[in-house]
């Protein structure tokens, strides 16, 4: 079995993956270790199968999401990412909270789409922005890891801010 999700689909450890290659190793992978297979094999077979199966789905979600491979990157790395902290720098979370006003005031804007783009914008450029910082840093010198926790966590943040935007996308269009 594999050391880690990278090794078993043949990727380099990093935060940028190519997401092709990621794709076609997945399908070869699956197809391989698909429980149908082993329909006519032992019972210890099968369940081996099942479990390597689930074990590269488990892995291709991972490495497919930036923010989920990022969280593994970091535990790779020993880097414990503590759900309790919390911490943000005053200036990323004023921009939350001017984003999150902009968001809330979409529907009373002259052109409610025209303004949920704009904040959409803002959001995905910040995104890109973190992308960007967290690729320099799980390529770079050990040390350099020790920010990247705040990254990841900013990330989350802008996820879950275009998580909402799609929700008020969903909303206008819909009338609700």
């Amino acid at each position: 079995m594999s050391e880690n999700f990278f090794q078993l689909f043949g990727l380099p450890v990093a935060f940028e993956v190519d997401g092709e290659a990621l794709a076609l190793r997945y399908r070869d992978l699956q197809r391989a270790a698909h429980p149908d297979r082993f329909v006519g094999a032992s019972d210890r077979e099968r369940l081996l199968s099942v479990q390597q199966a689930s074990l590269i789905n488990e892995a291709y979600r991972t490495l497919k999401d930036p923010l989920e491979r990022a969280r593994y990157l970091l535990q790779l790395n020993g880097i414990e990412l503590a759900d309790t902290d919390t911490a943000m720098e005053p200036a990323f979370l004023m921009e939350q909270m001017e984003l999150r006003e902009a968001l809330d005031e979409v529907r009373a804007a002259a052109d409610p789409f025209a303004a949920l783009n704009a904040v959409r914008d803002r959001a995905e450029q910040r995104e890109r922005g973190l992308m960007a910082d967290l690729a320099d840093l799980f390529g770079g010198a050990p040390e350099a890891l020790q920010s990247a926790p705040e990254r990841v966590r900013k990330l989350q943040f802008m996820r879950k801010l275009l998580e909402e935007v799609d929700g008020r996308e969903e909303d206008l269009v819909h009338g609700t």
